[in-house]
């Protein structure tokens, strides 16, 4: 459930065209993401013609609508067309005593009332307990059990302000689903880092669905990444996928521009550095076996393999870079480039392009003919 065009959109400082929210939709539905939560119909104007359009594009995906427990909200879902809605309430006693100004009884009666109200206009719900991982476990359970009363297809736990880590992750789900028979989707904030591994340790202990953004955006630090969460359940919990994960980088790259976000180089799955090759050690292993050093190859998600030459290169960088340039080399010749290569490194700050590599090569040539003149 990809909520990039909700959740990613309420990072501070960040606002999409109507244009591109629709080019957005068009490219994760392209991947194959399941449901796209296209944000928050009550809202009106252009997010809800955006949402109109995003619908009318007659896309695979699900399109839900993001709504408060209000009545009013899930009939201006219903005015755009989606087929499902996440209706949200905040559970914790902090929220519910400080930012409500209620009580649990309320929350109950008023997540019910819309739930039921959704469901008897043939929507898809997902219930939603905004700060769900701060919550009495007890109380949680009975709003998870009248939220099924009332008809939710689904119940999504939030962790809200991030505070959550794998292993209680695991615990809070899996004592949940020991409890409870229900599709449970995790929602996961990156306060500490821990958005995708969070997520991860829910769908271990049994949740069935998650909730993520593109390159992680979303309030303060973020949500688990969809590139991350995909390729980590792809790669480290062997799960079977079908999305079309070769598009990654270009999705990523798309909504790093829409967002005025930079896609960093070290950026997890789809930075350019995942694949780039610098120390010695590394780049010999890799040339020799790219799995010695990658843990999937570079194409699965729309990048290339890079050999750097720098400081820290040795005498496989350059033979394979020169290599590349149509210069054949041997060890011997390598090794006898490699100080000049590391003094020119230090002395710019900075890797070698090739050309500068070639000009290394070619000043060694000129000085070797030097030598043999004099001789």
């Amino acid at each position: 459930m990809d909520s990039t065009l909700r959740d990613g959109e309420q990072t501070a400082r960040v606002v999409f065209a109507n244009k591109e929210k629709i080019q957005i939709a068009r490219m994760l539905d392209r991947i194959g993401v399941e449901q796209i939560e296209a944000g928050i119909p009550v809202m009106g104007g252009d997010e809800k013609e955006a949402i109109k359009a995003i619908v009318n594009l007659g896309l695979n995906a699900s399109i839900m609508g993001w709504n408060r427990a209000v009545i009013g909200d899930i009939k201006a879902s219903l005015d755009c067309g989606v087929d499902s809605v996440a209706v949200s309430i905040s559970t914790s006693d902090i929220h519910i005593k400080n930012k409500l100004k209620s009580t649990r009884e309320k929350v109950l009666y008023e997540m019910a009332k819309a739930v039921e109200f959704a469901r008897k206009n043939d929507l898809y719900v997902s219930v939603n307990a905004e700060d769900a991982s701060r919550t009495d476990f007890n109380f949680l359970l009975k709003f998870i059990k009248t939220g099924i009363e009332a008809g939710a297809n689904r119940f999504r736990f939030c962790d809200t302000i991030g505070i959550l880590d794998p292993i209680s992750t695991f615990n809070i789900i899996h004592g949940i689903l020991d409890e409870i028979k229900i599709d449970i989707e995790m929602h996961t904030h990156n306060d500490f880092g821990m958005a995708t591994a969070n997520a991860l340790a829910g769908v271990i202990a049994g949740a069935s669905h998650v909730g993520v953004t593109v390159n992680g955006l979303g309030e303060r630090a973020g949500n688990a990444a969809l590139e991350e969460v995909l390729m980590a359940l792809k790669h480290v919990l062997g799960s079977k996928t079908h999305q079309q994960t070769a598009l990654l980088r270009q999705l990523c790259l798309y909504v790093s521009r829409a967002s005025g976000r930079e896609l960093y180089p070290w950026k997890a799955v789809v930075g350019t550095n995942m694949f780039a090759h610098e120390s010695g050690i590394h780049v010999d292993g890799a040339i020799k076996d790219p799995k010695t050093y990658e843990a999937f190859d570079p194409q699965e998600v729309g990048l290339t393999r890079e050999i750097v030459i720098g400081k820290h290169s040795g005498t496989a960088a350059i033979i394979q870079r020169l290599k590349q340039n149509g210069v054949h080399i041997d060890n011997v010749i390598a090794a006898e480039l490699l100080p000049g290569v590391r003094r020119a490194a230090v002395a710019l700050k900075r890797p070698l392009i090739d050309m500068e590599l070639l000009d290394i090569y070619e000043e060694y040539l000129a000085g070797r003919s030097l030598l043999e003149k004099r001789a």
